[in-house]
């Protein structure tokens, strides 16, 4: 069972990305680890703009979104981790809670927000190079919970997939980078 099929084996919404790296899978998932949205201009300047009404109308004051929001539900060795959020994402200000622990994340019985896992997965094919992959899904407790986020998943999916693939792209170089050093 992988971390994602752990913490969130139901969900509403998913997407998937991957990406072929030629390095080993210890060092990709160290890469993972070390993402900030904030290191990519494309990615600050989409989380800026999405964050925008929020800090115009006076109602965040928050410092921008990053990985470091979220919790880091677990490592699987060399084969994956996972990150969890869990809030009212179409909210201004994203509605987050703050879940301190994997066991928090778990035990989540509110019916009012979302929980979303990040996974990442490392694969080895029998040419020796690495199909890192991310899946990110989105559990919605009630209908009416699914009818308040599914306008914002459909919006924000573009989106999305772009800020996932610069991120593939950016532990790729990472990871290509560190492993030809050694």
């Amino acid at each position: 069972m992988t971390l994602i099929d752990e913490f969130l084996p139901r969900y509403d919404f998913r997407e998937q990305h991957a990406t072929l790296i030629h390095a080993p899978a210890n060092v990709i998932l160290d890469c993972v680890t070390r993402q900030r949205a904030q290191d990519d201009p494309i990615v600050r300047l989409a989380i800026s703009l999405r964050e925008l009404p929020s800090r115009l109308m006076n109602r965040s004051h928050r410092r921008l979104l990053d990985f470091g929001d979220f919790t880091f539900l677990g490592r699987d060795g060399d084969r994956g981790l996972a990150f969890g959020l869990t809030g009212a994402f179409w909210q201004p200000d994203y509605g987050l809670l703050d879940i301190g622990s994997p066991g928090a994340f778990k035990a989540n019985d509110r019916t009012d927000v979302c929980q979303l896992v990040m996974g990442f997965a490392v694969e080895t094919t029998s040419s020796g190079r690495s199909v890192l992959s991310t899946e990110t899904r989105v559990f919605c407790p009630t209908p009416a919970v699914r009818r308040r986020f599914a306008p914002y998943w459909y919006v924000i999916l573009p989106v999305s997939g772009h800020i996932r693939q610069r991120m593939l792209a950016r532990i790729r170089q990472q990871a290509e980078s560190l492993a030809g050093a050694r």
